[in-house]
């Protein structure tokens, strides 16, 4: 048997003292231990490792085989009867009877999506569909324009409250007299009179989903398009009670009918019949309140201005005097003025200016007197602001004889 003490490699000589050996092994001790912790590091790092490149294993054998699974066709739900599902694939619209079990079968019902395999067996429900585009449109939190941002249009901010405030807000005061209150307000007038900033005051008074969108963007070049958003943003409205669906420029697409055969004005005339039946099929009592605004009141269809659909036609005309005074004031409440500004002064210089002309006025008085190296907003600089924006205007060349 060999003797193990010759097949290491002591670290003294054999003529070392008892001390000098026991100190020589001490360090070496020490030395082993260090290198046996670092292995162990090495090795807790390389486990460590291993673990991390499994789990990555386990993940794209996972992937690999959901991509090896045969694709899922979607469907749509036709009828439930004693025999089984009745189901329409989309794209090719074939029908098919399926069987499902009573657990699926419970969470079905006409219309609903479905996703289905190669023998077209349910294999579960999917969400129902709604346009991108009409998501888009939602605004989740309401806007931050109140009342006491609106100035000169008190007579029309009354008229907006009660078509749309109060059935919301108040609903049990229509059933008291017995009357249905109005299905929708249409505000016409110049631009810059404050229609759209009424839309978005109702929806924070109410604290409804605001639904805004432009009567342009439901114009598209494929036929079925814009009846399709349509459509799609009444269903998210309906999903979204209380709500406010506020359609600007409604001119774009409910435009009176000529006799032009071209498809541009066909798909246009195709997406407005979709609104009006959006809005005949409106409950009446329902939390879903409608405003639309327009420059060019003279250009729509007479269909959706009867009663019904919309009940109140609302004017929004330019501000008077008084209520002149009043947007300069609103306007200038967060601007450093001097002493000198005559606000009555001002309100009987522009006689023709809307509301955005105010407004455009303070910002352009606020930039002079930036220009000047100014923190205070003089008289002067009100005035000069006007006579910009006046000359402005009068270089611009009117493209219609009304409303532009």
């Amino acid at each position: 048997m060999t003797d193990t003490v010759d097949e290491v490699d002591l670290p003294y000589d054999d003529d070392a003292s008892q001390q000098e050996k026991i100190e020589a092994l001490q360090e070496r001790l020490e030395v082993l231990e260090d290198q046996n912790e670092e292995m162990r590091d090495k090795l807790l790092d390389a486990n460590a490792e291993n673990n991390k490149y499994q789990q990555k294993l386990e993940r794209l054998t996972h992937e690999n085989k959901k991509l090896k699974q045969s694709p899922l066709f979607v469907a749509t739900v036709q009828e439930l009867t004693d025999e089984g599902v009745v189901i329409k694939q989309h794209g090719n619209n074939q029908e098919a009877l399926t069987e499902v079990t009573d657990e699926m079968r419970d969470g079905l019902e006409p219309d609903s999506r479905v996703a289905v395999n190669n023998s077209l067996s349910i294999v579960k429900r999917l969400d129902d569909e709604t346009d991108v585009r009409a998501r888009v449109m939602q605004v989740d939190q309401s806007p931050e324009v109140t009342y006491a941002d609106i100035g000169g249009i008190e007579e029309q901010m009354e008229e907006v409250r009660e078509t749309v405030e109060l059935p919301l807000k108040s609903p049990e005061m229509f059933e008291d007299v017995g009357i249905d209150p109005p299905s929708g307000v249409l505000l016409h007038g110049p631009p810059g009179t404050g229609k759209t900033m009424l839309a978005k005051a109702v929806a924070n008074q109410t604290d409804a989903t605001f639904i805004k969108m432009a009567g342009s963007e439901l114009v598209h070049k494929f036929i079925g398009e814009g009846s399709k958003l349509v459509r799609d943003l009444f269903e998210l409205a309906r999903n979204e009670e209380p709500a406010v669906v506020f359609i600007d420029e409604i001119d774009a697409i409910a435009a009176k009918r000529t006799d032009s055969k071209t498809s541009g004005d066909a798909e246009v005339q195709r997406t407005m019949m979709q609104l009006l039946s959006e809005m005949d099929g409106f409950d009446e009592r329902g939390e879903i309140r409608l405003i639309a605004a327009t420059n060019r009141f003279d250009m729509l269809d007479r269909a959706i201005l009867r009663p019904g659909r919309f009940d109140r036609l609302i004017e929004v005309p330019k501000p008077d005097y008084e209520g002149r005074k009043q947007i300069f004031q609103i306007h200038t409440r967060g601007m450093n003025v001097a002493d000198d500004v005559d606000f009555e002064r001002l309100a009987g210089d522009i006689d023709e200016a809307s509301g955005a002309d105010v407004k455009a006025i303070c910002t352009e008085a606020g930039m002079f007197a930036i220009r000047d190296d100014r923190t205070e907003v003089r008289m002067q600089d009100f005035t000069d602001a006007w006579e910009k924006i006046e000359s402005e205007e009068s270089d611009a060349q009117d493209v219609s004889p009304t409303y532009a």
